[in-house]
């Protein structure tokens, strides 16, 4: 094998608010890691392939490789503190697996829906020019230069300037010895190659090539892989084409009741309440975590808490809510949900909300990794809540899921 890729999948996916590693995000029910190593999988030429990926997350990657990849093709390296750091694991991975690599292609994990073409024209022009190759596009917005604050100090010429994407490709010796004498500092690997001296070039990128950083180029990304599954759709066999067209959207509804418990503590919406009588249950008696998790669990058709989560399960003795909203992610994970939104209604007298409601909003939505809302009101003095005698929380999920076999690939014979 001639062509070595280095797919750097170590980044941590704080700024899309993630609970986990964004290489191991879920795009349409498959992980960035995934999607990348598809586009890699459908090369004409053969690759050595070595992902990096972070210390928690080896072995998943691991599953992720040996499911995409053939036998023998890809291996996992742990990666470092910096970026240059993690290339630098990779570039070395590749020189120990005594294949006779002339080109190697660094690629971010987080640009998950590259297409193979692009990874194919980088590698291509890298051994017609023996330069260092990336591929961009055409800046399109105004770009300004500021004193540092608000002031305009000078518009920049556009015509000049570019866009870089990933794969980053480069003569493997060549690159092998510029990272070797490189620096730290270096954020990019076209300026560790032309640190040592050596021309870089651009090809042509592609606009579905977008890093995937913050929740909305998440969304943008979403709407790319539902375009292609319509492209990609069979339509004859009897099969109807929208029915891989993009993701299933499904809702479900949560209603959870608890008596007020004058010796516990208050737990609502995941948070602390002071000074306040708490809720009777098996575990923390948090309502309206418990109902979102009924939500959720309806609109995947997984059940409910009851069912998942029994009162004869220690697990969950005294729980948190946090730990029932994990749990139930999980579960709709594995069956390859991803949620959408969560509305949630509060019917009590006690406590009272408002003053903690965009507190309790944030902390749900972190947890979920989207976004929560949720209102809160009395019944006006009848029923049980109106006798302050307990609290009541009904909650709406959306959440979707792709067609299972709109992003797989077959594995390299």
């Amino acid at each position: 094998m001639r062509l070595g890729i280095v797919v750097v999948a170590a980044g941590s996916g704080t700024r899309l608010g993630a609970s986990e590693p964004k290489a191991f995000v879920s795009l349409r029910g498959v992980t960035l890691l995934e999607h990348a190593l598809t586009a890699i999988a459908r090369l004409d030429e053969e690759a050595r392939v070595v992902v990096v990926a972070p210390s928690i997350r080896l072995d998943a990657a691991r599953d992720i490789v040996d499911r995409v990849l053939a036998p023998g093709y890809g291996s996992v390296v742990r990666g470092g503190t910096e970026r240059q750091d993690s290339v630098a694991a990779g570039i070395a991975a590749l020189a120990e697996s005594g294949e006779p690599i002339d080109t190697v292609l660094i690629h971010d994990a987080a640009r998950a829906l590259t297409p193979t073409a692009v990874f194919a024209r980088v590698a291509a022009t890298v051994r017609d020019t023996s330069a260092g190759v990336i591929p961009a596009l055409p800046m399109v917005d105004t770009v300004a230069t500021t004193d540092g604050g608000d002031a305009i100090t000078g518009v920049a010429d556009r015509s000049r300037l570019a866009v870089l994407q990933t794969p980053q490709g480069f003569p493997f010796a060549a690159y092998r010895e510029a990272i070797a004498a490189a620096e730290a500092g270096h954020t990019d690997d076209t300026s560790v190659f032309a640190a040592a001296g050596h021309p870089v070039v651009t090809v042509a990128g592609d606009e579905a090539a977008l890093k995937i950083t913050t929740p909305w180029d998440l969304r943008r990304a979403e709407l790319i892989a539902d375009e292609r599954a319509l492209v990609s759709a069979p339509d004859g066999g009897g099969r109807d084409a929208s029915a891989t067209a993009g993701p299933a959207l499904r809702t479900g509804v949560g209603v959870d009741v608890h008596a007020y418990d004058e010796t516990a503590e208050c737990w609502l919406g995941g948070l602390f309440w002071p000074n306040e009588p708490g809720l009777a249950g098996h575990s923390d008696g948090d309502t309206v975590s418990h109902a979102i998790c009924d939500a959720l669990l309806s609109a995947a058709g997984l059940g409910d808490i009851g069912s998942r989560f029994g009162v004869d399960d220690p697990r969950f003795a005294d729980a948190r809510g946090e730990v029932f909203l994990t749990a139930t992610l999980e579960l709709l994970a594995d069956a390859g949900y991803r949620v959408e939104n969560v509305a949630v209604q509060l019917v009590a007298a006690r406590p009272r909300f408002a003053p903690r409601r965009v507190e309790v909003e944030q902390h749900l939505s972190a947890i979920l990794g989207a976004p929560v809302s949720v209102a809160a009101t009395t019944s006006d003095g009848l029923g049980f809540t109106g006798r302050a005698e307990g609290v009541t929380a009904i909650a709406t999920a959306l959440v979707s899921c792709a067609a299972a076999d709109s992003s797989a690939a077959e594995p390299r014979r």
